[in-house]
């Protein structure tokens, strides 16, 4: 691809491409001294020109990786590591497998030359002049030992590799794993690669046997061997939250509800406000009256039959001071709450884990088949905090990000944290329609960009907010959260937290 122009005009910079290259054609040679004497393109590299005056060369080279491959080195295959990786690696290493062993230098961008077979059928062509190597291929060239270590390693390492291959048997089941095998031996020969392929091979028996891991490296393909499999980007996200929680000073709310009357009273406003979150609106009279004769409205019956049901989780005390002691336990009590939250709406699966996967938005949540292995995972990092708030906001979020049931997540995640705090004699936590956005907010920005002190200040102000809400008499309890504007939809007010004295004894 080139530039056609006129010699003799002017030509705006924002017109060009971004990269161009010496050629030994006459007419495009001159075609660039031009405008290189008009100071719209300088030469950033051997034979490489660029229009991005004043751009560092390597960030340029670095973005057009795939157009300096194939024009400079026509038919050469993207090869090793980065034909599983496609791109360069951070330190901006590429590997090609080509007639010669080399290495060149460019800005942003060291190309490393492997000497080997030429592309065979079932390589992908590429850009023009390129190819990279087939899946199968790929695995083989992964296999050769390499001297160097990190980045400049031609091969990744093999914990890397293990965690490629479980991916490909959860996305794609055991037969593509399978398909890998059978075509890296067909093409070892021809490669020669036998004794590539023999390391092949046996790696692909370990990930597809079960019991006791064979001499696997990646957590995550230990997992997968041993029955459990989990998400490892998600655990890396909950070991964050640990590590942002563990060990802080946090303040202790202690519940002023402390008879039965005080705490079913908080109770209701806690079963209204999660629901409301959800989407299950009703008007406070509607709901006093649901829970109060514990008869669903006839027009709005399993609305009606999910906030009886978090209802007769939040107001039972015994129940609240229920917490997992191992992982295995808070499966269960996942389970049988969930039963009783979600026991009218057989559709959804009451006390089942999902079996399809399930999405909000452009989030995209665990996948069903490591439910499981997740939550345990993750449980490990729970069980080492000390201070009930840092373990009521580790697992709200837990069971929130997991999303383990097809239906009412977000009720069982707030269920599962206030019963760490009530557990312990702690205020409960509340999150009233006011601070819907500013909860759902702090949550995102955790999935999503792995910041964690948006989402504990949010429960910290919730927490405190909570402590304040206190009352023998319902009636009374609702004009105080009037009072805090707490049944205000987020654009039309904000919290408001109005200190009060605790109760008489």
């Amino acid at each position: 691809m080139h530039y056609k122009l006129n010699l003799m005009a002017k030509i705006p910079s924002g017109s060009l491409q971004e990269i161009f290259f010496g050629s030994s054609d006459k007419s495009k040679s001159a075609e660039l001294n031009s405008l290189e004497k008009q100071g719209l393109i300088n030469k950033i590299a051997p034979r490489i020109y660029s229009s991005k005056i004043g751009e560092d060369p390597a960030f340029v080279v670095k973005r057009n990786w795939f157009r300096v491959l194939s024009h400079q080195y026509p038919n050469a295959i993207i090869s090793h590591r980065s034909a599983l990786e496609f791109k360069p690696t951070p330190e901006g290493h590429i590997y090609l497998t080509y007639t010669y062993s080399n290495k060149v230098d460019l800005p942003g961008l060291t190309i490393h030359f492997l000497k080997g077979h030429g592309s065979i059928k079932g390589d992908t062509p590429l850009f023009e002049y390129l190819y990279v190597s087939q899946e199968a291929r790929a695995y083989l060239e992964n296999m050769e030992p390499s001297r160097k270590k990190g980045d400049e390693s031609k091969s990744l390492p093999l914990e890397e590799i293990e965690e490629k291959l479980e991916t490909i048997i959860r996305i794609k089941g055991e037969g593509a794993l399978n398909k890998i095998r059978d075509s890296a031996r067909e093409i070892s020969k021809l490669l020669q690669m036998e004794n590539e392929y023999n390391k092949l091979n046996h790696l692909i028996s370990a990930m597809l046997s079960s019991g006791a891991p064979k001499n696997l490296k990646s957590q995550v393909a230990r997992a997968r061997v041993s029955g459990e499999p989990f998400d490892k980007d998600r655990i890396e996200l909950f070991e964050n939250l640990y590590e942002d929680l563990a060990g802080k000073i946090f303040p202790d709310y202690l519940d002023k509800n402390d008879t039965q009357k005080f705490y079913k009273n908080f109770a209701f406003f806690e079963s209204y406000f999660s629901n409301y979150i959800e989407g299950t609106e009703f008007e406070v009279s509607e709901a006093k009256k649901i829970i109060l004769t514990e008869t669903p409205m006839a027009s709005r019956n399993e609305d009606s039959h999910d906030i009886l049901g978090t209802y007769q989780i939040v107001s039972d005390k015994y129940e609240m001071s229920r917490i997992p002691t191992s992982a295995d336990a808070l499966l269960e009590l996942l389970r049988e709450r969930h039963a009783i939250l979600l026991g009218s709406r057989i559709s959804k699966k009451p006390g089942e884990f999902k079996t399809t996967n399930n999405r909000a938005g452009n989030t995209e949540f665990v996948d069903w088949q490591l439910v499981t292995g997740t939550l345990k995972k993750g449980y490990e990092w729970y069980s080492l905090l000390q201070h009930p708030f840092a373990k009521a906001t580790f697992v709200m979020f837990l069971v929130s990000e997991v999303h383990p049931f097809l239906d009412g997540n977000g009720r069982m995640a707030r269920i599962m944290m206030n019963a760490e705090l009530s557990s312990k004699g702690f205020s409960k936590i509340i999150i009233p329609n006011v601070y819907r956005e500013d909860y759902l907010v702090s949550l995102k920005k955790l999935t999503r960009q792995r910041i964690t002190e948006p989402y504990i200040r949010m429960l910290l102000r919730a927490y405190e907010f909570s402590s304040n809400i206190f009352d023998e008499n319902l009636d009374a309890m609702e004009n105080y959260l009037l009072k805090c504007d707490a049944f205000q939809e987020p654009k039309e007010g904000k919290l408001r937290i109005i200190a009060r004295l605790p109760p008489s004894p």
